[in-house]
């Protein structure tokens, strides 16, 4: 089978609490962490609703794409278990293709446990679970060789073998990647990730990220770098494109979001979303949009951005990661 995406990366089984008893603090000494959530400590905090959904930074890109009409199939790793089973009949009913999950018997599947406050904004405790296994034989080998673009979302585990594999599949056959990565690399060290940057399409980080990225660089490590520098996403865009992607986008949640192709800079404001539900998985919706985007529109980076800001704000208007999300005929 030949694959428009396959996507490579985690698939969860979440459950989400509604409260309105967490408190925001603004954080302005530390650059990496500006706002907080906050509750009251030893307090048992009243939940208004809870709702059962799926997750995961590859299973929410691949279910996206298939939105789009792409041929997706996501290539992950599950428990043998009940919410593995759950998030395997999700994907056969968002017409994603499931030959390239690998069941791991003995461990659970990855599960996350999201706060999302009355604004809709939340934070996420995740379980990697059977996601840490995640391994790349000569089956999904032969299967990425086929497709047209990959992308790669959050991995855990042993990350640096398959990111190896992946990119020496792609640069051998010519495959555009785009490439989300999660804590455990960006916070590796930029030495590490220097080989891969170099060989991606598509590089997508939150402004937070971002930040540490750029602080990572030979020329601002150590030194004192004002904090209005590294809140200028222009300079944040040079810098981590001078590290080899050909496209770097960066999300700066209700500030917009910025892309830079070492010609031009693109800026996307948000899209008024109808009302403010759930702002959950909203990073992979807008990076695996931008992804199709510029794929559907032959390059055109400034169409991929709206699309991205549109599709995003219709999914916040709905719960759950996956819900929500525009349809493209191709």
């Amino acid at each position: 089978m030949i694959y428009d995406f396959i996507t490579i990366g985690g698939a969860t089984r979440d459950i989400s609490f509604f409260t309105d008893q967490g408190i925001l603090i603004n954080n302005p000494r530390d650059i990496l962490r500006q706002q907080l959530l906050a509750f009251e400590y030893g307090a048992k905090i009243r939940i208004d609703k809870f709702n059962y959904s799926y997750g995961g930074g590859a299973a929410n890109a691949a279910v996206n794409l298939a939105h789009f009409g792409f041929k997706a199939g996501c290539l992950s790793a599950i428990g043998d278990d009940e919410n593995g089973r759950a998030i395997i009949k999700n994907f056969q009913e968002r017409q994603v293709a499931v030959s390239l999950i690998k069941k791991i018997a003995g461990v659970h599947s990855g599960f996350s446990f999201i706060i999302i406050s009355k604004t809709g904004e939340r934070i996420i405790f995740t379980e990697r679970g059977a996601n840490g296994l995640l391994q790349i034989s000569n089956k999904e080998e032969a299967a990425l060789k086929n497709a047209k673009n990959i992308y790669i979302s959050s991995l855990s585990g042993n990350w640096p073998a398959i990111l190896k594999k992946v990119f020496a599949i792609a640069s051998r056959q010519g495959i555009r990647v785009a490439w989300n990565p999660s804590e455990a690399q960006y916070s590796s060290g930029l030495k590490r990730l220097m080989p891969f940057l170099k060989n991606t399409f598509i590089f997508s980080v939150n402004k937070d990220e971002a930040i540490e990225l750029a602080l990572a660089h030979s020329k601002l490590r150590g030194q004192k770098i004002k904090t209005a520098f590294l809140n200028d996403e222009k300079n944040l865009l040079q810098i981590i494109k001078g590290y080899g992607p050909k496209i770097v986008l960066i999300t700066s949640g209700s500030a917009g979001a910025y892309a830079y192709d070492g010609q031009k800079f693109y800026y996307q404001p948000i899209c008024q979303e109808k009302k403010r539900v759930d702002t959950t998985g909203v990073g992979d919706i807008f990076n695996s949009t931008f992804a199709a985007g510029v794929e559907l529109f032959k390059g055109d980076i400034k169409k991929a951005l709206l699309l991205s800001a549109r599709n995003t704000a219709s999914k916040i208007a709905h719960l759950g990661a996956q819900n929500g999300l525009l349809k493209i005929k191709m």
